[in-house]
């Protein structure tokens, strides 16, 4: 498919903008052609008013339709073959490996929200049937479901290309909720997310649904992401990125005169904890595990442990010193844009002088182009050193890991308490160190979204159970998720139904169980027919 560097906008092309915007292959600093349009305001303003005007249609969508909808998705990025695999990789660094799993980590999240769609029990329906016998006073007949919230901006994320941009959970959950989309392509993919978005166009079209269900915009000015989120006809906002956009982009959301929701998942350092048992049986094998998973994708993961928490002596120090040599040992990363690499050297450099820190080991590696070489580190403090200075807890956004070396349980446990919100957080323990340390576990289920046992956090499995999501600023609602099905209860809202005829309810309340959802009925969960 020939790049055309346009905007997609409800089904059709549009290029008022300056051809300003290049593709740009972070291991050499080639420019990529075509030149892509920056979208001005009006093209976004037709791109949401085209969602608006779907709007209505697109939530009306039977299930079973909304469901081949994304399975067609699916099918048309897998249509694209290698030609999607090489200008990602061309634009990102990434091997094509990778990006063949991250293919197909999206084309099955959008078949796994199409059976959620299928299956139907995701809107919650609740039925209190009347008692008009009651005294003092007769019940009335009140039935509740969720319903899809309205047009969604979706901003598309850098560090996964496809997973977590035009097309990824975000994009998505959205849909399968019912709601249309207009998605923020990221600068640092914008052919790759073209090609992505040219195939949901197809989709659409084939599926006969209004061309306002789906749009995107390019743009690496700020003012681009800005005038999508101001703009009343959106109704929430997803993002994946920097703690700076992130909160930028809720703040401003707030200010509107009507505020929307911002699912923003942003700074996570994902702390993991070192208990005594488990370093004394596998100090070593933790060492080379997490060292893998510090330097994964050159540390350009949500979830890369950027705080490790142990306690001090003999086996502290083995392993430190083995992650030492396997990091100041380890190769450079490429990152995906000469600007995130940059951020990562500034907040190392800061770190890295800050008093009480101590540098363990610095790869001298270099990678194929300097600009965006990411050398692997690990840094060292002690606990009252991290409880003085916030900055300490705060992420690295790259192949880094600072090592907190506590005294006792005791100052572990204040290291815990002293945590932000985070995604995840990890022990590695025995079962005799669990026992002995439940105060721990306690306190820092307060703190993430998602705990791991004697493992590593990169690595985020799509499925029912999965919570991608944590206390601030890990994202700004930690009730929500941004991976797994969950995610489809962001772009919802309940309404309720009283005292209405069956014939003007919506399918999944009436009287039957037509859908053959389940539902709570009279406060009993049945699938039955009541």
């Amino acid at each position: 498919m020939a790049l055309s560097g346009e905007n997609l906008i409800a089904g059709g092309r549009s290029a008022a903008g300056p051809a300003s915007l290049h593709g740009l292959d972070p291991t050499s600093g080639e420019r990529l052609e075509p030149a892509f349009h920056e979208a001005t305001a009006e093209e976004i303003a037709l791109a949401l008013e085209g969602s608006a005007a779907a709007a209505a249609e697109t939530a009306a969508v039977e299930p079973e339709r909304r469901a081949g909808f994304l399975e067609a998705i699916a099918a048309e990025i897998e249509a694209l073959g290698d030609e999607l695999i090489e200008r990602t990789a061309a634009e990102t660094g990434l091997p094509a490996k990778r990006l063949a799993g991250e293919r197909a980590r999206t084309t099955g999240q959008l078949r796994l929200f199409a059976e959620v769609v299928r299956e139907g029990s995701w809107v919650e329906a609740r039925i209190d049937r009347a008692d008009a016998e009651r005294e003092p006073l007769p019940k009335p007949d009140v039935r509740r479901m969720l319903v899809p919230l309205g047009p969604v901006a979706v901003f598309g994320a850098s560090n996964f290309p496809l997973a977590f941009s035009v097309a990824g959970g975000d994009t998505a959950s959205a849909l399968a909720a019912g709601c249309p989309v207009v998605v923020k392509a990221h600068p640092a993919h914008p052919g790759a997310s073209e090609l992505v978005g040219a195939a949901i166009e197809r989709a659409v079209a084939s599926c006969g649904l209004p061309p306002g269900v789906f749009s995107m915009v390019q743009g690496a000015a700020h003012a681009v992401g800005a005038a999508l989120v101001a703009h009343p006809a959106a109704r929430a906002v997803a993002f994946t990125g920097s703690l700076a956009g992130g909160r930028a982009l809720y703040d401003l959301a707030a200010r509107r005169p009507v505020p929307i929701p911002v699912y923003a998942e942003m700074g996570s350092a994902n702390p993991v904890f070192l208990l005594p048992g488990a370093l004394a049986a596998r100090g070593e094998a933790i060492a080379e595990g997490l060292t893998a998973s510090v330097q994964q994708g050159a540390g350009q993961f949500c979830t890369n442990p950027g705080l490790t928490v142990l306690p001090a002596g003999a086996h502290a120090d083995r392993l430190l010193e083995g992650a030492a040599a396997l990091l100041g040992g380890g190769p450079a990363g490429t990152m995906v844009h000469p600007a995130i690499a940059a951020s990562y050297r500034k907040a190392l450099e800061e770190v890295s002088e800050l008093p009480g820190v101590e540098v363990l080991a610095c790869s001298e590696a270099t990678g194929p182009w300097a600009d965006t070489d990411a050398r692997p580190a690990l840094l060292r403090t002690g606990v009252g050193e991290w409880l003085a200075n916030p900055r300490l807890g705060e992420e690295i956004y790259g192949p880094t890991t600072l090592a907190v070396v506590c005294g006792d349980g005791d100052e572990m446990l204040a290291v815990a308490r002293g945590l932000t919100g985070h995604l995840t957080a990890t022990v590695h323990g025995t079962a005799d160190d669990l026992a002995e340390h439940a105060e721990l576990l306690a306190v820092l289920a307060t703190k993430v979204g998602r705990l791991i046992f004697n493992g590593y956090p990169t690595g985020v499995e799509v499925c029912h159970a999965m919570q991608h999501g944590g206390p601030y600023p890990a994202t700004t609602d930690s009730r929500s998720t941004s991976v797994g099905t969950a995610a489809i209860h962001r772009f919802a809202r309940p309404v309720c139904w009283q005292d209405f005829p069956g014939t003007a309810l919506p399918a999944e309340l009436r009287d039957g169980n037509p859908r053959r959802i389940w539902r709570m009925v009279d406060g009993e969960r049945t699938r039955g027919e009541s």
